[in-house]
């Protein structure tokens, strides 16, 4: 990755994380045009899920020096899964405290399924990337 990406995938990493921080913490309107559930998974499950899927991935774009070693990519996905699931509950834990919010241990649930889902598909893509 050229220097020009790596800044690129650092200022995408920040807005990522703004972005989230957002959608955390800010007050919506009630909407009834939006479903409360779909196949069954409440929406707000399914809308935690989708925020932090893409952590792993972004975090790996940023921060990732370990390209050519197998085993320092494994401990480096699995100190991003533990740097997720940490941002994860450092949002429930504010939104808990916020008046018109509430912490959901669901919600980390979700969070925390996304980040080791992603970070699963993150590694095998690293893998099999350095075997060719």
């Amino acid at each position: 990755m050229t220097r020009r990406q790596l800044q690129w995938a650092r200022i995408l990493f920040g807005l990522y994380l703004v972005a989230v921080a957002v959608l955390c913490f800010a007050r919506f309107p009630e909407s009834e045009d939006v479903p409360k559930s779909l196949l069954g998974i409440p929406m707000d499950k399914i809308v935690h899920f989708l925020m932090f899927f893409p952590f792993p991935v972004l975090t790996y774009l940023a921060f990732d020096r370990y390209r050519g070693k197998r085993r320092a990519s494994v401990l480096w996905t699995a100190a991003a899964l533990l740097c997720g699931c940490a941002f994860a509950a450092l949002t429930e834990l504010v939104q808990s405290r916020l008046p018109y919010r509430s912490g959901d241990p669901a919600d980390f649930r979700a969070d925390a399924f996304a980040l080791l889902l992603s970070s699963v598909l993150v590694l095998i893509l690293i893998l099999v990337q350095k075997r060719k």
